[in-house]
């Protein structure tokens, strides 16, 4: 009898042990992980590994979901078939939102990736010949963008109140006749050969080999607020805990360091509240 109340007590407290192992792996995180599917392009991509990494830690599994153009990580996250993304500019998020009529909020910001002039036969903008062809993004956000980047350069003047939706309509005086090709902006690194320069988008010319501050003939200076890149995720989950942690952890010295140094400081981490971003 005081063998099988021995061995019944035994069961009971091995029982017990199983259960308390099981609540503290819970409580510590350690159960089952939380799947984020988060949509980026190629240039974003070792940004996101090591997010993935540093987001296991917390319980948080990071599915990264490549995407080869500007449009498709918008509709895809409107659609639901990713809960994230993390690609573009605040100016072209809110243009291409308003035009598709998608219910999409940002959640946070993440780099400010600056657009450069590029040539392989000239060395400066000032070399640029009279009559010389000029590739430029097609993408009326990008267009914009790049024409304000000509002016900054000093190879064109644009037409007072010009916004940045406006196209090649909008150059007021181009003192050397430049005659200005728009490609779909991720052929812009392709079209280097057939023209004397050709105004690439930061993500594009890493994803073809080239470092903006080293390569570029003439980089955007200044930092500004329409060409600070977010995370985005739908109007319904803004407030979502897991998301807001992800934006948190992005946020961090050690990510913008692995920014830094995996870019060769041609990305700037760039974390500002999100209501600077509305």
């Amino acid at each position: 009898m005081k063998k099988s109340i021995s061995l019944a007590s035994i069961a009971i407290l091995l029982f017990t042990l199983i259960l308390s192992g099981c609540s503290g792996d819970s409580a510590s995180g350690s159960g089952e992980k939380e799947t984020v599917k988060v949509g980026v392009n190629g240039s974003g991509v070792p940004i996101w590994e090591y997010m993935k990494e540093k987001a296991a830690k917390e319980g948080i599994e990071i599915e990264i979901v490549e995407f080869a153009d500007y449009v498709r990580p918008n509709q895809a996250l409107a659609d639901g078939d990713i809960d994230l993304n993390a690609f573009q500019t605040i100016s072209y998020f809110d243009s291409f939102v308003e035009e598709h009529n998608l219910d999409l909020v940002p959640i946070g910001s993440t780099i400010i990736a600056p657009m450069g002039i590029y040539s392989e036969k000239y060395k400066s903008v000032d070399d640029l010949p009279n009559g010389s062809k000029v590739a430029l993004p097609q993408e009326a956000t990008n267009m914009g963008r790049a024409l304000l980047l000509l002016q900054e350069a000093g190879l064109i003047q644009l037409k007072e109140g010009f916004d940045q939706s406006q196209g090649l309509d909008a150059i007021k005086e181009n003192p050397k006749n430049l005659e200005f090709t728009p490609v779909v902006a991720a052929q812009t690194p392709r079209v280097l050969p057939d023209v004397a320069a050709s105004i690439i988008n930061n993500g594009v010319a890493v994803e073809a080999g080239l470092v903006p501050v080293d390569d570029s003939i003439y980089i955007e200076g200044a930092e500004s607020k329409p060409y600070i890149n977010i995370i985005a995720a739908q109007e319904k989950d803004k407030d979502n805990k897991t998301y807001k942690k992800i934006v948190e952890l992005y946020q961090e010295d050690d990510v913008a360091e692995h920014i830094k140094k995996t870019y060769k400081d041609s990305l700037i981490p760039t974390f500002v509240p999100v209501s600077e971003l509305h």
